[in-house]
């Protein structure tokens, strides 16, 4: 196991810098330049620019210094926000991604995780084929839509809530709803299916066997194996909502790092994009390290040598 995590570790940083490297080609085929506006520079003003951020440079030498910086977590300075670093401005506004992210997730789970256990042991029942099509619902609605229609009904219908903007817990509840919506109705579909596969094989009916009351085989047995693909989902998917859902942020004006990511690529602000780039890419990796030393606990048949 000490091993197989120390692999995995030592990985993390060649592929960062792959993403990164990639996101830099990616930025440089692009048209358009970071100075660029309607109105077009003096020749001798965008030299000057080009100079102080080594635009003047070969590309390889801009490749180069731009690698050995990231590889010791240097991004620079931001190109637009004048005087801030990328690490101060992703850390700024990683609060509140991540304040939103673990909340959604969080009921998600919980709402999740019940409902699809629940109409796993009664499958076929009224309550199974009522959750399931919540869960289709829900999966079909996507955020840019539920969002609207939350503010419409509670904020500007109601007057419960207040529309957008960060503050209190007030502001919170809408966001926090439209993005643990879609994230509730996959676990309960993975967990439902999860559940029923695992209800059925021989372990289970040797427990039952036993004269183990259902209660232990459910939640002894038939849970932890049960759970796996919610395991496994739960790594991506809790890293993009750390690292800032775009569209949610747009909706309720929330200072977040996905609002500031889709700023930086607006201003074409390069060390900012490779910034929030490598951050979401470590985190991806990293959760799903955890995804993958996780199994060894809850499936004793996994084991890494």
């Amino acid at each position: 196991m000490l091993t197989f995590i120390l692999r995995r570790i030592l990985l993390i940083v060649p592929m960062a810098l792959l993403v990164v490297t990639v996101t830099w080609g990616l930025i440089r085929v692009a048209p358009g330049t970071f100075y660029d506006s309607e109105k077009k520079l003096p020749p001798a003003i965008e030299a000057n620019i080009r100079a102080k951020y080594g635009l003047d440079q070969p590309w390889y030498w801009q490749y180069w210094l731009m690698i050995k910086n990231v590889a010791k977590g240097d991004f620079g300075d931001s190109l637009r926000y004048i005087g801030q670093s990328v690490n101060e401005i992703i850390w700024r506004h990683l609060p509140y991604s991540a304040t939103i992210g673990l909340l959604a997730y969080f009921i998600a789970l919980i709402i999740g995780v019940s409902a699809g256990i629940i109409a796993a042991l009664k499958q076929n029942s009224r309550f199974d084929y009522g959750a399931m099509a919540a869960a289709m619902l829900g999966l079909s609605v996507p955020n840019f839509v539920l969002g609207p229609i939350l503010v419409l009904v509670l904020a500007l219908g109601l007057y419960i809530l207040p529309p957008a903007r960060w503050g209190g817990i007030s502001g919170l509840i809408l966001p926090v709803a439209t993005l643990a919506g879609v994230y509730a109705a996959y676990i309960a579909r993975l967990t439902r299916a999860g559940m029923l596969e695992v209800m059925r094989s021989d372990y289970i009916r040797t427990a039952r066997a036993k004269g183990l009351s259902e209660t232990v085989v459910l939640l002894k047995h038939g849970l932890r194996g049960g759970i796996i693909p919610v395991v496994s989902y739960t790594g991506p998917a809790l890293a993009a909502l750390l690292a800032g859902t775009v569209v949610v942020e747009r909706i309720f004006s929330i200072p977040g790092l996905g609002n500031i990511f889709i700023q930086a690529v607006l201003n074409r602000d390069e060390p900012l994009v490779l910034g929030i780039v490598a951050f979401l890419s470590i985190l991806i990796m990293v959760f799903n390290l955890i995804v993958d030393i996780s199994y060894g606990f809850l499936d004793p048949r996994i084991r890494y040598e």
